[in-house]
């Protein structure tokens, strides 16, 4: 371990790591030092020079703070510790000439600016600047760029900081931004114009110190201090991102990360920031019966008589969407279960094993990407499936890890071997002896393109065994948020999605829309948009969003978190749980639970780990028979990223990602014939 060193910070002395950075350092102490151009999870540029402070018997001028590190100061007389002030009159009057420097060219428009209010240069301005201006001449002023239709630029009010150039290059793997020409006419802008290609942008918009960069979708909408912040999880995909919902009255108007290292660090999706608008079109706030061939409005206790009426005495089976909390799937799995029915989560037709945790989760946490050397990807692509885990195995990547890829090639951000792309590379990868890399951390993360074949459940069999012969961690890679939760508490039939639907007289869809039925059952479709399964719907139980209940999420390392009610659902709509509660009270089996609290109380006794909130349990499991590997090439769970559940598809926004994706694809093609 490091021996740590000693310095004194306005006379306080602390011990640290000679590592450090002095602006940690005071951080560590808990002094603050302001900063524009400094970033924790970025590399360092040292170029706004806002974070200076004094080295007491260092040189006659103050030292950056972000530059320069602890093991670069020289001890004091007889050997005393380094002493550093942040509060000397040197240190003001350096920062009041920073702040003024900063100033001259900026256009001073906070009223109409959108950062008002949250703006770090405002703050530090009011903090560390001067009350009047001695600049009399003309400013600059700078063209705005066309980043794409998620990122406004307001480029006179930027400061250079280079934040947006080192998150892009660094962090999201894309070389579009950087900056141009010398002095008063350097510039940060896109090479040759181009629009940003990354479903990670979005957060350059967090990044920016100033308002240069602010969202093209709620610029002029809100005021930071009219909306209500409520912190919660994001249900997009399966890493389970933290969250903070803002809304104004009854409306989402915009959705930014929290921090959480274990899990998303800072960053989220561009899908998870933007989807927003899809909560607004589409919604469903009223039930619907459908009578000669048409929906019509029907009240609530209409809709759960019929519901009730179809369901008594027949073969019900239960189909769990990707949305839903896990709450909801254990009302339903009681529900349909007690009538003799069966329920199944796994509607993409995933193998994914019934009660084996290892199988259908793995062993390893996300944040084990980050110290892992070696990395093998089977049948999945992430930057598509969990942008904010591909940019995770990115930096692992910058960090000297080796990336191999098993299925088909795709722009990862990072390089990477291709073995193969079918099943007969993995089985020449399991032939092999992997004794070589025993004691080497590594890990094998598994694609749900790899497990929805009819082989699936061989193809994870050959992956648990060739990570436990090579002694590296494994894990399965989800694309649907309710998929963990929905396993964890058994709602699976043996034989998987034919075998839970045969027979069926009624089937009952919890947002079940990425499944296509047939003709001939009655089906129930409790869900919070009019998308697929609503179509296909006899009966329309309108549900809450994720943003409108309190919900229990699982996420794709196993770990249990909690989302919180945002807003309310609109019109008639009910929260999930209470909707399969009433309709059990009109069966004449009322579930044992009145309230979201006895409900959980119920659920955490079944499955006690799931009262472990925001904790990775130790998943273990039995090793799986090892079946017969097929010849079929590996397919990604994805294909539209924009496009893959319905608030998305409700999403204008989304709608023109996509179509943007598309015709970029399509010129590539071109480009490359």
């Amino acid at each position: 371990m490091t021996q740590g060193r000693k310095i004194i910070i306005d006379g306080h002395e602390i011990e640290v790591d000679p590592a450090m950075t002095l602006i940690q350092a005071c951080e560590q102490a808990g002094i603050e030092v302001p900063r524009f151009c400094y970033h924790e999870r970025l590399s360092i540029a040292g170029n706004c020079r806002m974070c200076l402070v004094e080295v007491v018997g260092g040189p006659p001028k103050p030292a950056a703070s972000c530059a320069m590190q602890v093991r670069d100061l020289r001890p004091g007389p007889d050997g005393a510790p380094p002493v550093i002030k942040t509060n000397s009159p040197m240190v003001k009057k350096a920062r009041e000439g920073v702040m003024e420097f900063l100033l001259i060219n900026h256009p001073l428009d906070c009223p109409i600016c959108d950062q008002g209010g949250e703006c770090d240069l405002q703050d530090q301005a009011m903090a560390y600047g001067v009350d009047f201006s001695r600049y009399r001449e003309p400013k600059r002023a700078s063209a705005d760029l066309d980043l794409g239709p998620l990122v406004e630029t307001h480029m006179t009010r930027c400061i250079s900081c280079t934040r947006c150039v080192r998150f892009t290059t660094e962090v999201a793997g894309i070389t579009q931004m950087g900056q141009t020409g010398r002095g008063e006419d350097s510039e940060i802008t896109s090479y040759l114009n181009q629009t940003l290609d990354s479903n990670m942008q979005g957060n350059i918009i967090d990044l920016c110190p100033v308002g240069a960069l602010v969202s093209k979708p709620y610029a002029f909408t809100a005021r930071p201090w009219e909306l209500t912040k409520t912190e919660t999880i994001d249900v997009m995909d399966a890493l389970g991102s933290n969250i903070r919902v803002d809304t104004k009255g009854r409306e989402v108007m915009r959705i930014l990360p929290r921090n959480h290292d274990g899990v998303n660090e800072e960053w989220i999706s561009d899908k998870s920031r933007f989807v927003w608008d899809g909560l607004r079109r589409q919604r469903l706030d009223t039930p619907y019966i459908r009578e000669n061939g048409k929906l019509r409005k029907a009240s609530w206790g209409e809709a759960l008589s019929a519901a009730a009426a179809a369901m008594r005495g027949k073969t019900v089976a239960g189909l769990v969407g990707d949305l839903a909390p896990v709450e909801a799937v254990f009302a339903l799995k009681g529900l349909v279960e007690g009538l003799g029915g069966r329920v199944e989560c796994r509607t993409d037709g995933a193998k994914l094993p019934a009660g084996n945790r290892l199988g259908y989760v793995g062993n390893a946490a996300i944040e084990d990407i980050d110290s892992a050397k070696m990395i093998l990807l089977i049948g999945t692509n992430p930057r598509d499936e969990a942008p904010v885990l591909n940019a995770r195995i990115r930096k692992a990547w910058l960090n000297g890890a080796k990336v191999a890829l098993i299925g088909e090639a795709a722009d990862l951000t990072y390089d990477y071997s291709h073995i193969g792309t079918d099943r007969a590379a993995l089985a020449a990868l399991a032939a092999m002896d992997h004794s070589d890399k025993h004691g080497v951390p590594g890990i094998m993360i598994i694609g749900q393109g790899a497990l929805t074949e009819a082989d699936g459940a061989a193809v994870l069999a050959t992956a648990l065994n060739t990570a436990a012969a090579a002694q590296s961690k494994v894990m399965v890679l989800h694309t649907a948020a309710a998929r963990v939760g929905a396993m964890d508490v058994g709602a699976v039939t043996e034989g998987g999605l034919p075998a839970a639907i045969e027979g069926a007289d009624v089937i009952y869809s919890l947002g079940a829309d990425e499944v296509e039925i047939a003709p001939g059952p009655v089906v129930i479709y409790q869900g919070s948009h009019g998308d697929r399964g609503a179509h296909r719907a006899d009966i329309i139980l309108p549900g809450a969003a994720w943003t409108e209940e309190h919900g229990l999420f699982v996420n794709t390392e196993g770990r249990p978190q909690l989302a919180f009610r945002a807003g309310f659902a609109p019109g008639q709509a009910k929260e999930n749980w209470a909707i399969l509660r009433a309709l059990s009270g009109e069966l004449g089996q009322p579930l044992p639970y009145d309230s979201l609290a006895a409900l959980r109380k119920a659920l955490v006794a079944a499955h006690p780990h799931l009262g472990d909130i925001d904790e990775v349990p130790e998943n273990t499991g039995d090793a799986l028979p090892a079946g017969t590997l097929g010849e079929a090439t590996f397919r990604p769970a994805i294909r539209d990223f924009y496009l893959t559940n319905p608030v998305a598809r409700a999403s204008a926004l989304m709608a023109e990602l996509s179509a943007a994706a598309k015709a970029r694809k399509a010129t590539a093609q071109l480009a490359a014939e």
